[in-house]
């Protein structure tokens, strides 16, 4: 992610939900170096924020619904929460969750594109979004895992008005342009149970070594090291209670 800050209608912070916050948290901690802060939202002390040298890097939570999959969910900063939903709801997507506070730091909307990919909107107050990027340990890539790639490049330049870099293969999302995510076309690779999906990339000083060290703390690799082009290095982990994340060299570009 070339962004450094908070940045209007891009990618700003990502959470876990997940049926072992505790295990989540050890597992996290070993392989990122994360510090956990149970009190960075008072009230809430179910929502754990974990840090990178101290700023606020990504959040563990439990499910908050019993269907909830085990997965990482990416927030896009917002203006607006509710005049974004309103563009969702008119570009073909769904409001899972109405607008709601999360007392003084921020308003909310689960929202997912029309091929049931889901996100969060996040417009922040007192609390922005991550106080990091792109720096070993914090979010670096974004990346839709779609059956309807077509769908998909209409329907998020026309809610958050992202420019796309053509590609037959590897689209980019962008904006005012910084590159930030990319599109990629489910093939028959993926198992017809695996729905359309966000996946977030931490970026990591050694991709090869995060992948050793996942196996090591009882994690899947689904997809192990590989170079890509650019000069990038990635990965695709799944941790032991089945979320999957992606990893990459920190500030390769790509």
């Amino acid at each position: 992610m070339k962004q450094t800050s908070v940045t209007t209608n891009a990618p700003c912070w990502t959470e876990l939900g997940t049926s072992d916050p505790a295990a989540a948290r050890a597992f996290y901690t070993e392989l990122f170096g994360w510090q956990a802060d149970d009190t960075a939202r008072p009230g809430d002390e179910d929502y754990t924020q974990m840090l990178v040298g101290g700023a606020p890097a990504a959040a563990i939570t439990p499910r908050y619904a019993p269907q909830q999959p085990i997965a990482w969910t990416v927030c896009i900063a917002v203006a607006d929460a509710d005049a974004t939903a309103v563009r969702i709801k008119e570009s073909g997507g769904q409001i899972r969750k109405d607008p709601t506070d999360v007392f003084d730091f921020g308003r909310f909307s689960v929202a997912a594109d029309p091929s049931g990919a889901v996100f969060i909107l996040w417009q922040g107050r007192a609390f922005k979004g991550a106080g990091v990027f792109d720096e070993p340990g914090s979010l670096g890539w974004v990346e839709l895992l779609t059956r309807d790639p077509s769908g998909a490049l209409d329907f998020y330049p026309a809610v958050f008005g992202w420019s796309v870099a053509p590609s037959e293969h590897y689209p980019q999302w962008g904006l005012d342009g910084q590159d930030f995510g990319g599109l990629l076309t489910m093939d028959d690779r993926f198992p017809p149970q695996v729905g359309p999906h966000w996946l977030p990339y931490f970026a990591v000083a050694d991709v090869d070594n995060t992948v050793g060290r996942a196996a090591a703390l009882g994690g899947d690799v689904p997809m192990p090291a590989t170079g890509v082009p650019g000069g990038r290095r990635i990965a695709v982990l799944r941790d032991p209670q089945g979320a999957a994340f992606g990893v990459y060299t920190a500030g390769a570009e790509g």
